[in-house]
């Protein structure tokens, strides 16, 4: 009996990889869709696909246990005019081409989980947003918004539709953590502008296993927050930080400095300086069980491996 296959979209990056790695240890036949196929030892297959057009790899997606699709330009740049056209289009046009490909499909794949972001909310304040607060104001909740918006008007009704806005994704060998545990063992963890800006974060860990859970149990649809229940301010965070790494205080970084900095690194101060207060309501009222449910629990495990 050939194993289950599990497609996954822009399944190369820091996610991806780790999504890749699970549901091969869980015996799924993985295929991951990319601009750039290269030779892999792991046992997962590579498909081409530049995430606008039909081709030869639609042919995975039929017969599919699940699609994943975490497609999307990196928002880590300035957002200019072009690149907020760029950063949507990325996101709606793979979606656009999901959606023809699983309606091309003999035998449409079970699930499809799309992955948005927080985001969505826009900036939030203190104000704790579960799945049900509608679409923000801003240049990244019209992002998401754009995004969203063309997954739920994919047609594919034998395909069971879940989106995930994942919030900040906290790992040992991606993401910005690493960088954050860099420069605060130089003494340059200190919090952001005022600090009072609320980070909802994630353990990758914890986020896998939200895939997992969402591709396997047929109860799971609709919109999840994919966040931890312990969103913390940017104070807090890196309060939190320094106390793992032993570093008992460093200076704040004034907002000028953050912006003049995002601007020479090529990177954009909003992704700092907003504030996104959520919580995995709908994940809570399923018994989802976290591994990693607090910050500390959560540094402790990331960081003080590496030291």
């Amino acid at each position: 009996m050939n194993p289950k296959r599990i497609v996954i979209a822009g399944g190369s990056g820091f996610i991806g990889s780790a999504l890749a790695r699970e549901f091969s240890r869980r015996g799924y036949a993985v295929v991951v869709l990319t601009r750039s196929p290269r030779g892999r030892q792991d046992g997962v297959s590579e498909v081409a696909w530049d995430g606008r057009t039909i081709d030869v790899w639609a042919e995975q997606l039929d017969g599919a246990e699940a699609v994943i699709n975490l497609t999307g330009k990196n928002i880590n740049c300035p957002h200019t005019p072009k690149n907020l056209l760029a950063l949507t289009a990325s996101r709606v046009d793979s979606v656009n081409a999901i959606a023809a490909a699983i309606a091309n499909c003999k035998t449409p794949p079970n699930v499809w989980i799309q992955a948005s972001a927080i985001g969505f909310y826009g900036d939030t304040g203190d104000k704790l947003c579960t799945e049900s607060e509608p679409n923000g104001v801003g240049a990244l909740a019209e992002i998401c918004g754009a995004w969203e918006a063309a997954f739920s008007s994919a047609a594919v009704p034998k395909t069971r539709k879940v989106t995930l806005r994942v919030g900040f994704v906290l790992g040992r060998d991606g993401g910005a953590l690493p960088v954050l545990s860099r420069l605060t063992r130089f003494y340059l963890g200190g919090e952001a502008g005022n600090g009072r800006q609320y980070i909802s974060w994630i353990h990758l860990a914890d986020l896998v296993r939200m895939f997992v859970a969402t591709s396997e149990q047929s109860r799971f649809f609709g919109v999840f927050n994919a966040v931890a229940p312990d969103a913390m301010t940017n104070a807090e965070f890196m309060g939190e930080l320094r106390k793992i790494l032993h570093r008992p205080w460093s200076p704040p970084v004034p907002e000028l400095a953050i912006r003049l900095g995002s601007r020479l690194m090529g990177s954009e101060a909003t992704l700092v300086l907003m504030s996104s207060c959520c919580t995995p309501e709908r994940f809570l009222a399923s018994e989802f069980k976290f591994q990693f449910p607090n910050l500390k629990t959560a540094l402790n495990d990331l960081c003080r491996k590496n030291q």
